[in-house]
Protein backbone atom coordinates (compact mmCIF):
# COMPACT_ATOMS: atom_id res chain seq x y z
CA UNK A 1 0.00 0.00 0.00
CA UNK A 2 1.40 3.40 -0.99
CA UNK A 3 2.15 5.73 1.91
CA UNK A 4 0.67 9.23 1.90
CA UNK A 5 2.33 12.63 1.97
CA UNK A 6 2.10 14.76 5.09
CA UNK A 7 -0.32 17.20 3.45
CA UNK A 8 -4.08 16.82 3.80
CA UNK A 9 -3.55 13.55 5.64
CA UNK A 10 -7.14 13.11 6.71
CA UNK A 11 -8.46 13.42 3.14
CA UNK A 12 -5.78 11.12 1.79
CA UNK A 13 -6.46 8.48 4.44
CA UNK A 14 -10.19 8.81 3.76
CA UNK A 15 -9.58 8.14 0.05
CA UNK A 16 -7.41 5.11 0.85
CA UNK A 17 -9.97 3.59 3.22
CA UNK A 18 -12.81 4.33 0.80
CA UNK A 19 -10.92 2.56 -1.99
CA UNK A 20 -10.29 -0.42 0.27
CA UNK A 21 -14.01 -0.65 0.97
CA UNK A 22 -14.84 -0.37 -2.75
CA UNK A 23 -12.34 -3.15 -3.48
CA UNK A 24 -13.93 -5.41 -0.85
CA UNK A 25 -10.90 -5.40 1.44
CA UNK A 26 -13.31 -5.39 4.38
CA UNK A 27 -16.29 -7.71 4.54
CA UNK A 28 -19.63 -6.54 6.00
CA UNK A 29 -19.59 -6.87 9.77
CA UNK A 30 -15.81 -7.23 10.10
CA UNK A 31 -13.98 -5.26 12.81
CA UNK A 32 -11.35 -2.78 11.59
CA UNK A 33 -7.97 -2.86 13.32
CA UNK A 34 -7.21 0.85 13.57
CA UNK A 35 -3.70 0.34 14.93
CA UNK A 36 -2.84 -1.97 12.04
CA UNK A 37 -4.27 0.49 9.52
CA UNK A 38 -2.15 3.35 10.88
CA UNK A 39 0.98 1.24 10.40
CA UNK A 40 0.06 0.12 6.89
CA UNK A 41 -0.79 3.63 5.73
CA UNK A 42 2.14 5.18 7.57
CA UNK A 43 0.38 7.92 9.53
CA UNK A 44 -0.57 8.71 13.10
CA UNK A 45 -3.91 7.68 14.59
CA UNK A 46 -5.45 11.17 14.33
CA UNK A 47 -5.94 11.35 10.52
CA UNK A 48 -7.12 7.73 10.51
CA UNK A 49 -9.76 8.45 13.13
CA UNK A 50 -10.82 11.60 11.26
CA UNK A 51 -11.25 9.54 8.09
CA UNK A 52 -13.11 6.84 10.00
CA UNK A 53 -15.53 9.42 11.39
CA UNK A 54 -16.32 10.58 7.83
CA UNK A 55 -17.00 7.00 6.78
CA UNK A 56 -19.23 6.50 9.82
CA UNK A 57 -21.24 9.58 8.83
CA UNK A 58 -21.63 8.13 5.33
CA UNK A 59 -22.94 4.88 6.77
CA UNK A 60 -20.08 2.70 5.54
CA UNK A 61 -18.67 2.10 9.00
CA UNK A 62 -20.21 1.96 12.46
CA UNK A 63 -18.76 2.45 15.92
CA UNK A 64 -19.89 0.16 18.73
CA UNK A 65 -18.99 1.38 22.24
CA UNK A 66 -16.42 -0.80 24.02
CA UNK A 67 -16.12 -3.01 20.95
CA UNK A 68 -14.60 -0.96 18.12
CA UNK A 69 -15.23 0.12 14.53
CA UNK A 70 -16.95 -2.28 12.14
CA UNK A 71 -17.96 -2.42 8.50
CA UNK A 72 -21.68 -1.74 8.25
CA UNK A 73 -24.10 -4.52 7.38
CA UNK A 74 -27.44 -4.10 5.68
CA UNK A 75 -30.49 -6.23 6.29
CA UNK A 76 -32.56 -7.25 3.25
CA UNK A 77 -35.29 -4.81 4.29
CA UNK A 78 -32.81 -1.91 4.42
CA UNK A 79 -31.46 -2.93 1.01
CA UNK A 80 -34.97 -2.98 -0.46
CA UNK A 81 -35.66 0.48 0.93
CA UNK A 82 -32.43 1.82 -0.57
CA UNK A 83 -33.11 0.30 -3.99
CA UNK A 84 -36.68 1.66 -3.92
CA UNK A 85 -35.44 5.21 -3.38
CA UNK A 86 -32.52 4.75 -5.74
CA UNK A 87 -34.82 3.55 -8.51
CA UNK A 88 -36.80 6.78 -8.40
CA UNK A 89 -33.76 9.05 -8.20
CA UNK A 90 -31.76 7.20 -10.85
CA UNK A 91 -34.80 7.21 -13.09
CA UNK A 92 -34.96 11.00 -12.80
CA UNK A 93 -31.21 11.30 -13.35
CA UNK A 94 -31.49 9.13 -16.46
CA UNK A 95 -34.35 11.23 -17.82
CA UNK A 96 -32.25 14.38 -17.45
CA UNK A 97 -29.06 12.74 -18.72
CA UNK A 98 -30.76 11.51 -21.90
CA UNK A 99 -31.30 15.14 -22.83
CA UNK A 100 -27.66 16.02 -22.15
CA UNK A 101 -26.04 12.89 -23.57
CA UNK A 102 -22.96 13.32 -25.78
CA UNK A 103 -21.16 11.01 -28.20
CA UNK A 104 -18.06 10.77 -26.01
CA UNK A 105 -20.07 9.29 -23.14
CA UNK A 106 -21.87 6.92 -25.51
CA UNK A 107 -18.48 5.63 -26.65
CA UNK A 108 -17.45 5.08 -23.03
CA UNK A 109 -20.69 3.24 -22.30
CA UNK A 110 -20.18 1.03 -25.36
CA UNK A 111 -16.70 0.14 -24.15
CA UNK A 112 -18.06 -0.60 -20.69
CA UNK A 113 -20.64 -2.99 -22.11
CA UNK A 114 -17.94 -4.96 -23.90
CA UNK A 115 -15.98 -5.24 -20.66
CA UNK A 116 -19.11 -6.19 -18.73
CA UNK A 117 -19.75 -9.03 -21.14
CA UNK A 118 -16.22 -10.37 -20.56
CA UNK A 119 -16.41 -10.32 -16.76
CA UNK A 120 -19.85 -11.93 -16.80
CA UNK A 121 -18.45 -14.77 -18.91
CA UNK A 122 -15.83 -15.25 -16.18
CA UNK A 123 -18.40 -15.00 -13.37
CA UNK A 124 -16.27 -12.16 -12.01
CA UNK A 125 -18.60 -10.57 -9.47
CA UNK A 126 -16.23 -7.90 -8.23
CA UNK A 127 -15.16 -6.99 -11.75
CA UNK A 128 -18.76 -6.65 -12.83
CA UNK A 129 -19.57 -4.63 -9.74
CA UNK A 130 -16.90 -2.04 -10.53
CA UNK A 131 -17.90 -1.77 -14.18
CA UNK A 132 -21.57 -1.47 -13.29
CA UNK A 133 -20.87 1.24 -10.72
CA UNK A 134 -18.91 3.24 -13.32
CA UNK A 135 -21.59 2.66 -15.97
CA UNK A 136 -24.26 4.16 -13.73
CA UNK A 137 -21.93 7.02 -12.82
CA UNK A 138 -21.54 7.98 -16.49
CA UNK A 139 -25.27 8.61 -16.69
CA UNK A 140 -25.58 10.33 -13.33
CA UNK A 141 -22.70 12.68 -14.12
CA UNK A 142 -24.67 14.07 -17.08
CA UNK A 143 -27.94 14.69 -15.25
CA UNK A 144 -27.02 18.35 -14.73
CA UNK A 145 -28.55 18.50 -11.24
CA UNK A 146 -25.98 18.77 -8.47
CA UNK A 147 -28.46 18.13 -5.64
CA UNK A 148 -29.66 14.97 -7.34
CA UNK A 149 -26.07 13.80 -7.83
CA UNK A 150 -25.28 14.37 -4.16
CA UNK A 151 -28.37 12.45 -3.06
CA UNK A 152 -27.49 9.51 -5.30
CA UNK A 153 -23.89 9.53 -4.10
CA UNK A 154 -25.11 9.27 -0.52
CA UNK A 155 -27.42 6.37 -1.36
CA UNK A 156 -24.80 4.53 -3.41
CA UNK A 157 -22.33 4.86 -0.53
CA UNK A 158 -24.86 3.39 1.89
CA UNK A 159 -25.29 0.45 -0.47
CA UNK A 160 -21.62 -0.57 -0.57
CA UNK A 161 -21.97 -3.00 2.35
CA UNK A 162 -24.73 -4.91 0.53
CA UNK A 163 -23.95 -8.55 -0.18
CA UNK A 164 -26.26 -10.78 -2.17
CA UNK A 165 -26.65 -13.45 -4.84
CA UNK A 166 -26.49 -11.96 -8.35
CA UNK A 167 -25.11 -14.72 -10.57
CA UNK A 168 -28.63 -15.94 -11.42
CA UNK A 169 -29.54 -12.53 -12.83
CA UNK A 170 -26.27 -11.65 -14.59
CA UNK A 171 -27.93 -11.90 -18.05
CA UNK A 172 -30.86 -9.73 -16.92
CA UNK A 173 -28.60 -7.06 -15.47
CA UNK A 174 -26.50 -7.04 -18.63
CA UNK A 175 -29.55 -6.65 -20.87
CA UNK A 176 -30.88 -3.90 -18.60
CA UNK A 177 -27.66 -2.01 -19.26
CA UNK A 178 -28.08 -2.57 -22.99
CA UNK A 179 -31.56 -1.02 -22.73
CA UNK A 180 -30.13 1.92 -20.82
CA UNK A 181 -27.41 2.38 -23.44
CA UNK A 182 -29.97 2.31 -26.26
CA UNK A 183 -32.11 4.89 -24.46
CA UNK A 184 -29.10 7.15 -24.08
CA UNK A 185 -27.98 6.61 -27.67
CA UNK A 186 -31.42 7.64 -28.96
CA UNK A 187 -31.71 10.45 -26.38
CA UNK A 188 -35.06 9.05 -25.22
CA UNK A 189 -35.89 10.40 -21.71
CA UNK A 190 -38.96 8.19 -21.18
CA UNK A 191 -37.14 5.01 -22.13
CA UNK A 192 -34.11 6.00 -20.08
CA UNK A 193 -36.14 6.54 -16.92
CA UNK A 194 -38.11 3.32 -17.43
CA UNK A 195 -34.94 1.29 -18.04
CA UNK A 196 -33.31 2.48 -14.84
CA UNK A 197 -36.42 1.83 -12.78
CA UNK A 198 -36.70 -1.69 -14.22
CA UNK A 199 -33.04 -2.29 -13.45
CA UNK A 200 -33.47 -1.39 -9.79
CA UNK A 201 -36.67 -3.45 -9.65
CA UNK A 202 -34.66 -6.50 -10.75
CA UNK A 203 -32.36 -6.01 -7.78
CA UNK A 204 -35.28 -5.72 -5.35
CA UNK A 205 -36.80 -8.93 -6.70
CA UNK A 206 -33.46 -10.72 -6.34
CA UNK A 207 -33.07 -9.54 -2.76
CA UNK A 208 -36.52 -10.91 -1.96
CA UNK A 209 -35.64 -14.24 -3.57
CA UNK A 210 -32.41 -14.36 -1.57
CA UNK A 211 -34.38 -13.77 1.62
CA UNK A 212 -36.65 -16.72 0.90
CA UNK A 213 -33.76 -18.98 -0.19
CA UNK A 214 -31.70 -18.16 2.89
CA UNK A 215 -34.72 -18.66 5.15
CA UNK A 216 -35.17 -22.22 3.84
CA UNK A 217 -31.46 -22.91 4.30
CA UNK A 218 -31.75 -21.81 7.88
CA UNK A 219 -34.86 -23.93 8.37
CA UNK A 220 -33.00 -26.99 7.08
CA UNK A 221 -30.11 -26.40 9.47
CA UNK A 222 -31.91 -25.14 12.56
CA UNK A 223 -35.50 -26.27 12.20
CA UNK A 224 -36.93 -22.73 12.18
CA UNK A 225 -37.51 -20.67 9.03
CA UNK A 226 -36.50 -17.10 9.89
CA UNK A 227 -35.51 -14.38 7.44
CA UNK A 228 -36.96 -11.08 8.60
CA UNK A 229 -34.01 -8.87 9.47
CA UNK A 230 -31.56 -11.59 8.46
CA UNK A 231 -28.43 -10.33 6.73
CA UNK A 232 -27.71 -11.45 3.18
CA UNK A 233 -24.65 -13.63 3.12
CA UNK A 234 -23.05 -14.02 -0.27
CA UNK A 235 -21.56 -11.27 -2.47
CA UNK A 236 -21.91 -8.14 -4.55
CA UNK A 237 -22.12 -4.39 -4.20
CA UNK A 238 -24.08 -1.35 -5.24
CA UNK A 239 -25.03 -1.94 -8.86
Amino acid sequence: MAKVNRQNLSSQVYSILKEMIVNHRFHPGVRLNIEQLTKKIGVSRTPVWEAVQRLIQEGLLKSIPNRGVFMSELTPQMAIELYTVRGVLEGLAARLAAQNMDDKTIDKMNKSMKEQYKVIQRDDLIGYSRLSFDFHAMVIDLCGNQILKEMLELIRNKMRPITMHIKPIFPKLYHDHLDILEAMRTRNPDKAESAFRDHNRQMIEQIMKSMVTDSWKEADEGGVARYKGKKIVTIAKAF
